[in-house]
């Protein structure tokens, strides 16, 4: 037994080959050099029934899923801030009341905006959810924040367009 013969084990692939090469024993018998590896079973696929391709938008960095997570952390943040500094004492019920909803819609509408890039059209329906949430939730917290209603008109349009742009995503 050569060198060579030592090392062919080592040096041969099997997962590239597709054969195993064995040595003489010491002091035993020989051992065939080649056994062939049987093929792995192909591996079951899927079948295609989804046409639109999801996973390429789910980590193509699109500007929605980044907003989103830009309002999910202002959401955060602002009912921390509201729950803690500014409506932790009893008395401002009402503007405490409409703060909530306020954050509340904007939460809801920051996770909404995660599943923009796979719609149809995301464009559109992610404009109508931003725009409905500057103006919906925006007017809801300047009125519970400084008690002053004067935008407060612009509320049910914000409504408005966050409506058209749940309607949007399913076109």
């Amino acid at each position: 037994m050569g060198l060579q013969d030592a090392f062919s084990v080592v040096l041969q692939n099997p997962l590239v080959s597709g054969t195993i090469e064995y040595v003489k024993v010491v002091g035993g018998s020989m051992i065939p050099k080649r056994k062939e590896i049987p093929a792995p079973p192909p591996i079951p696929q899927p079948p295609s029934i989804c046409t639109f391709p999801i996973w390429k938008h789910a980590y193509s960095g699109s500007s929605f899923v980044r907003l989103a997570g830009l309002f999910g952390a202002s959401a955060v943040a602002l009912g921390a801030y509201g729950a803690h500094a500014i409506y932790p004492k009893e008395g401002r019920e009402e503007l405490k009341k409409i703060y909530e909803t306020a954050n509340r819609y904007h939460f809801l509408h920051s996770l909404a905006l995660l599943g923009v890039p796979l719609c149809r059209w995301p464009r559109m329906s992610g404009s109508f959810m931003i725009l409905g949430m500057v103006l919906f939730c925006g007017t809801c917290y300047y009125h519970a924040l400084t008690g002053k209603s004067e935008l407060r008109w612009l509320t049910p349009f914000g409504g408005t367009f966050l409506i058209v742009g749940w309607l949007a995503m399913i076109l």
